[in-house]
């Protein structure tokens, strides 16, 4: 079974135009709510962080200018999807930290960890929030930790919104106007792949800070 899932995911990942191409054409205007609940799956619950993200922005846009759909409908769409998700992974870790972290002296989780994570979001939160959303995987735990950090929840709704606005308009019309480019088209699978990459970079980036820093203090 995993590997029949990673086989599954694998063919979703290399082939997502023509996956979307074939939603498109079978469910017309209810693609519409396929992909709010693929968007608002990926940001907002911590167990599907795996779905696809900025990839499937891109090539939603690429396809709805192909079909002379209104553009502008996608990204409202998409937008409403990323901050429903953003919020209600906010919430859930607001509600579940004080009680994950009520054990003072537990081996796992402590107050001072949950106070540091409360320090660190009202320093950082804001910039976390927004540079977490370009980046897979930590953009589907980011909003989670803000809520087990308390992170004042006008502030995070704030850079929520933001972030959410920057990420959906540069893809979704990163793809309307550039995925139809002949180039880009005919290699649209390596654009993906690059979009991928590219996203991963802040993480490579982190990664190798962080063995750094440990070497030097080693």
């Amino acid at each position: 079974m995993p590997m029949d899932l990673l086989l599954w995911f694998w063919d979703l990942l290399v082939h997502l135009d023509k996956h979307l191409a074939v939603l498109l054409q079978q469910y017309g205007t209810w693609v519409y709510l396929i992909l709010f609940t693929i968007v608002f799956c990926e940001t907002g619950l911590v167990v599907t962080p795996f779905l696809p993200g900025d990839s499937l922005l891109f090539v939603s846009g690429t396809l709805w200018a192909a079909a002379g759909m209104e553009v502008e409908l996608l990204a409202i769409t998409l937008v409403a999807a990323a901050l429903c998700g953003d919020n209600v992974n906010y919430w859930v870790g607001r509600y579940i930290g004080p009680k994950v972290f009520r054990w003072e002296q537990s081996r796992w989780f402590n107050r001072r960890a949950l106070d540091m994570t409360h320090d660190f979001y009202e320093r950082h939160g804001g910039k976390t929030i927004i540079i977490a959303r370009f980046v897979p995987l930590v953009r589907t735990f980011a909003p989670f930790v803000a809520g087990v950090g308390s992170m004042f929840y006008p502030r995070f709704l704030a850079y929520s919104v933001g972030a959410a606005l920057l990420w959906v308009i540069s893809l979704v019309y990163a793809g309307y106007f550039f995925g139809n480019v002949a180039w880009v088209k005919s290699n649209l699978t390596l654009v993906i792949f690059g979009i991928i990459a590219l996203s991963l970079v802040p993480i490579a980036v982190g990664y190798i800070r962080h063995r750094a820093q440990g070497a030097r203090s080693g």
